[in-house]
């Protein structure tokens, strides 16, 4: 069992910060990324978009949303 000291999770210390990394990845799983199995992200395979995203427009969005 390894202690939970210094340097051990610093990452996600805070809920908030743990959540957008997760929300964040979650994203661009779904809708920037190609999967192998599908050759198309999992959001074009479902329908919920017709096209694969960019980084640009997860900022985009991120900047409408504030």
């Amino acid at each position: 069992m390894m202690p939970f000291g210094s340097g051990y999770f610093e990452f996600s210390r805070k809920l908030e910060n743990h959540a957008a990394a997760v929300a964040l990845n979650y994203f661009a799983y779904n809708f920037i990324r190609i999967h192998r199995t599908l050759r198309i992200g999992p959001a074009m395979a479902a329908g919920v978009t017709d096209r694969l995203w960019e980084v640009n427009d997860l900022v985009t969005l991120w900047e409408a949303y504030e």
